[in-house]
């Protein structure tokens, strides 16, 4: 591999790791738009350029999804018996959406991913939250919030923090319960999101060296060696900028955030993120 694309890699790895810390999202909406343009460089097909940016994704986020799960565990944030009730479900959606995502152009992907972030983005910036109206439901009710939690999640390559929060409030869970569960959320999510694009795309023609499936190793290794360790540096240095810990909660997530955090994030990396993925798409219209 070229000394230039190592140094991209550790770059966004730098990248990922801030907008974790210190805006509290998990980087798969930053990761996505910028491993397309990476990957296109690097002369990937562009039948599968998409997919290579999910999946490659979706591998670095179980790392984040580690690390989350660890710091919620210890301020006892988590709520297991949710969690344990809605993975079956997260991981059978999950693991199916990858395989979907197989059929799928990569201009579908891209432009379902465009619509996914404008929706997120629109309903933090309008600050529109669910309010809690009902207490949690029972197996089939958490089960079906998982099935669509883990499709949408995979289809998008994130931790299912902008799903998963909101639904737990709509709940009546207070919201450091609902992010801390929702962090744990995330691991299944990636793990099953990370080992599907893997299989599915396991038997594709024409992927760059060192892939498994729709997973760049390399890509993976690398943005994860800087993510994992500026994290948390950017994470207390927002805390004490902020000098308000609870409130803004930037220590004590990675992959979940609070509303206001994931507003601001996912806004700034909307508005450039749609046109850096629409571009780098329409360079290989032949293979749509």
């Amino acid at each position: 591999m070229a000394i230039e694309w190592i140094v991209a890699y550790l770059a966004l790895g730098g990248v990922v790791g801030f907008v974790a810390g210190l805006l509290g999202i998990g980087g798969g909406g930053i990761m996505v738009p910028i491993l397309t343009a990476l990957f296109a460089a690097q002369g990937v097909q562009g039948e599968h350029l998409v997919h290579l940016a999910l999946g490659t994704s979706m591998a670095v986020i179980v790392i984040t999804a580690i690390s989350s799960l660890c710091t919620h565990h210890q301020h006892q944030a988590v709520l297991w018996p949710v969690m344990l009730r809605i993975t079956p479900a997260i991981l059978i959606s999950t693991f199916a959406a990858t395989w979907l995502v197989t059929l799928l152009p990569t201009r579908a992907l891209a432009i379902f991913f465009s619509c996914f972030m404008a929706y997120v983005s629109l309903q933090m910036v309008l600050n529109i939250k669910p309010k809690a109206q009902r207490q949690l439901p029972g197996v089939a009710g958490v089960s079906l919030a998982g099935l669509i939690i883990g499709g949408i999640s995979a289809l998008v390559a994130i931790g299912g923090g902008s799903l998963t929060v909101p639904f737990l409030t709509w709940c009546n869970v207070r919201i450091q319960q609902a992010i801390g569960t929702s962090a744990a959320v995330g691991l299944p999510i990636a793990l099953a999101g990370a080992l599907g694009y893997m299989i599915n795309g396991w038997s594709t023609a024409g992927m760059p060296a060192y892939t498994l499936g729709y997973v760049s190793v390399p890509a993976v290794l690398l943005i994860s060696a800087v993510s994992f360790f500026t994290a948390p540096f950017w994470c207390a240095f927002g805390a004490s900028f902020a000098g308000c810990y609870l409130e803004k909660d930037l220590c004590r997530t990675a992959a979940g955030a609070e509303p206001e955090n994931v507003a601001n994030g996912v806004h700034r990396v909307s508005r450039w993120a749609r046109p850096v993925m629409g571009r780098a798409v329409l360079n290989w219209p032949q293979h749509q």
